[in-house]
């Protein structure tokens, strides 16, 4: 079964995407601890869209689809943004980050080791990031 969500690149909307990801995992055995840590990470991604991509423009939109995939709960989050490749983006150490008393930075590195896999995929219209979970 495939779960869609459509928001505007509001970020009032997130918690929106965190009510959405929860109520999907509700209906798998899987640990609220883990079902939190899924939940931070599709929020943290789609929070970097919403802020850095489309700049918190209300009139575009970002859609976040969730489906089975070969024993793998896919989260696939599609824009049309400015596109960003996460798998790039080289990661601070935290001591760095703490000791420069950065307000940001701990995102990224949080998605890349809650999920099992990422994929981005740039269209010349559209951009995917496709997080993977076992289950």
């Amino acid at each position: 079964m495939e779960h869609n969500f459509k928001i505007s690149c509001s970020k009032e909307n997130l918690k929106e995407v965190r009510r959405f990801v929860n109520a999907v995992l509700s209906g798998y055995p899987i640990s609220e601890s883990e079902k939190n840590m899924i939940t931070l990470a599709v929020d943290e991604v789609c929070a970097n869209l919403i802020i850095h991509s489309h700049k918190c423009n209300p009139k575009e939109f970002i859609t976040l689809n969730i489906f089975e995939q070969k024993g793998m709960l896919v989260f696939e989050i599609i824009d049309d943004g400015d596109s960003f490749n996460l798998l790039q983006h080289e990661e601070q150490s935290l001591y760095n980050i703490v000791k420069q008393k950065r307000k940001g930075g701990l995102g990224i590195m949080l998605v890349k080791r809650i999920m099992d896999d990422i994929q981005i995929y740039n269209a010349p219209d559209h951009n995917v990031c496709r997080l993977y979970k076992k289950i």
